[in-house]
C-alpha cells in the first residue's frame, strides 16, 4: 500500500481513542455477569496495556512489545484462564458496543478490519487459554493486522 494511506491506529485516532476504547470497554466487562468474572482481578493499568496492544497491533507505536513483553506476553497472560465460547462471544459483542460507544469509525472498511481482528484474536485467547503449556517466544511474533489485501475487497474508504 502507498505510504499515504492511514494505518488502522491512525484511522481510529490514536492512542487517545484507543485508551477510550478500553476504559469504557472494560467499565462494562466488570459489569457483566459472564466475562466479568475473568477480570475481577485486573490491576488498574489494563485497560492502558490493551490500548497499547491493540495500538502496535494496528500500526501505532511499539509500546507494548518495549514495556510490557510482546505478543508472548499477552499470550501468557490468556493460559490457565479456560475461557468459554460465551465468554469469547460476548467479550466481542461488549467491545463493538465501547467502539459504537467512543465514537471509533463506523465506515464498513475500518470496521471489517476491527472486527476481523477482535474475532481472530478472541479466538486466539480461547485457545490459548484452554492450554496448560507455555509458548515460544520465537514463534510468537506481534501480529501485525491491516486494511486487508491491497486491491483486495476492503481498503481504506477515500476520504474520511
Amino acid at each position: 500500500m502507498s505510504q499515504d494511506v492511514p494505518t488502522l491506529y491512525e484511522w481510529a485516532g490514536g492512542a487517545e481513542a484507543l485508551n477510550r476504547l478500553t476504559e469504557t470497554f472494560y467499565d462494562k466487562v466488570l459489569r457483566d455477569p459472564i466475562i466479568g468474572p475473568v477480570f475481577r482481578t485486573m490491576s488498574p493499568d489494563h485497560p492502558a496495556h490493551v490500548a497499547a496492544f491493540i495500538g502496535e497491533v494496528f500500526g501505532g507505536p511499539k509500546t507494548y512489545s518495549e514495556k510490557f513483553g510482546g505478543h508472548r506476553e499477552m499470550v501468557m497472560h490468556h493460559l490457565g484462564k479456560h475461557l468459554t465460547e460465551e465468554q469469547r462471544r460476548r467479550w466481542i459483542n461488549l467491545l463493538a458496543d465501547a467502539a459504537d460507544a467512543v465514537g471509533l469509525p463506523d465506515d464498513p472498511e475500518f470496521r471489517s478490519a476491527f472486527m476481523g481482528y477482535v474475532e481472530w484474536g478472541s479466538r486466539l485467547a480461547k485457545m490459548n487459554s484452554n492450554l496448560g503449556e507455555t509458548c515460544d517466544p520465537e514463534t510468537e511474533p506481534m501480529p501485525a493486522w491491516g486494511w486487508g489485501v491491497p486491491g483486495g475487497p476492503y481498503r481504506p474508504p477515500e476520504t474520511k
